[in-house]
């Protein structure tokens, strides 16, 4: 038996897809290591997962591809990636494989080896709560255990019959449960006593064009009606920066001149009394901030129509911290806004936001909420996520070696 198969260096397959991917992959290569101090990690991941001694067989771009025509495009060169990657782990024979976000790509991988007798983990569910439940059925066929990131998403998992376990939000770890307005302010160089609106419009170059205009226009309508107001606007990429720059260039000047930044989203949501950005992972950013929101996105028409007539969409909220409000018992209306697709505009994006801006009691509960949601994402367990992920994926490691 070769060191790589026995239970103290065991040869462990990681595959990210995206940057968010590769900090989940890292951190989980650290807490690993902890228990098995030779174990070697194969696979796909990116330059963090190699500072922990990550053996990358492929660069992770090679599947960092967002929206269906970019993965249309690339799809025969990506079928040739799972082909030669399912049959190198076949050869090499792990004692664990485990995929980490990226569905897409890493289920189909999850199930062909785990019909060829490996053990298989999917790390971070996608979204079941929101979108066809029954994709959990089919979940559990490519994956041994599913690592949930939401409190509610382990229940829904065993309804049919999949073993999932809730290891808490890695974010929930890095921000504190009392945030520093004071540091934020005085690391942006913001005044502490002005009113300060954070504007976030996505972090993809295709949701700044098809959004940016529009939140730009809100956030001029909220400083003609809020005197002082200091407009603070950080751009996730180069490419997004540019593209904003070009949509501020375009807006009359006031005296609200927007401040636009190179990234330091966290600084720019700690630093704001309210925050106005689009739906995703930013929201949740943002409600582990502690900093009350308005939410807004569209969708291409057609897309949402097809979404509603084939009925995926099981919800009918969209803002995550509105999701875990109502998952956690704290009321079935919106915590806080959120305007979409035929809402989604300028006008009724500003109102929102006003409203916030001058409702200090609302502020407030939303507040206390958000300090209710980030201990749930921590579900009162110890150590962080990454630890928590890696308890889980240890005893899939000794069940294969005997250990129960």
């Amino acid at each position: 038996m070769s060191s790589t198969e026995t239970d103290s260096a065991p040869l462990v397959a990681l595959l990210a897809g995206e940057d968010s991917g590769d900090q989940l992959g890292a951190d989980l290569i650290v807490a690993l290591r902890l228990r098995y101090p030779h174990a070697r990690f194969v696979g796909i991941g990116g330059a963090r997962m190699q500072a922990q001694g990550f053996e990358s067989w492929h660069d992770i771009r090679e599947l960092s591809l967002f929206g269906f025509s970019e993965v249309i495009s690339h799809l025969p060169r990506l079928l040739r990636l799972r082909r030669s990657l399912v049959a190198r782990l076949l050869q090499a024979r792990p004692a664990v494989v485990i995929g980490i976000d990226a569905p897409d790509f890493n289920l189909g991988v999850e199930q062909r080896l785990k019909q060829a007798g490996l053990r298989t983990v999917h790390y971070v569910s996608p979204s079941v709560w929101a979108w066809r439940e029954k994709r959990a059925e089919k979940i559990g066929r490519s994956a041994h255990r599913v690592l949930c990131l939401f409190p509610m998403e382990p229940a829904i998992y065993a309804r049919h019959g999949v073993d999932a376990r809730f290891v808490g939000h890695p974010l929930a770890d890095r921000f504190a449960l009392v945030s520093d307005r004071v540091g934020a302010r005085d690391a942006l160089q913001l005044p502490q006593q002005a009113p300060v609106l954070a504007v976030l419009p996505g972090s993809r170059p295709s949701e700044v064009a098809r959004l940016g205009k529009i939140f730009i226009e809100a956030a001029s309508r909220v400083a003609a009606a809020l005197p002082g107001l200091r407009i603070v606007i950080p751009a996730a990429n180069p490419q997004v920066h540019a593209l904003l720059g070009e949509l501020l260039a375009r807006q009359p000047r006031g005296e609200a001149t927007p401040l636009l930044l190179d990234g330091h989203a966290h600084e720019a949501m700690l630093a704001a009394d309210v925050v106005l950005l689009a739906s995703g992972t930013a929201t949740l950013e943002a409600m582990l901030a502690k900093r009350p929101m308005v939410v807004g996105y569209r969708v291409a028409p057609t897309s949402y129509r097809i979404a509603r007539a084939l009925k995926m969409l099981k919800t009918d909220v969209y803002a995550l911290p509105n999701i875990l409000a109502r998952a956690c018992g704290l009321g079935e209306g919106l915590l806080v806004p959120e305007l979409m697709q035929d809402d989604f505009t300028a006008v009724n994006l500003a109102a929102a936001t006003l409203a916030l801006f001058k409702d200090s009691e609302r502020r407030s509960a939303i507040v206390a909420a958000f300090e209710q949601l980030h201990q749930s994402l921590r579900g009162g367990l110890e150590g962080h996520a990454g630890d928590r992920a890696a308890a889980a994926i240890a005893e899939l490691i000794d069940e294969e070696h005997g250990h129960p």
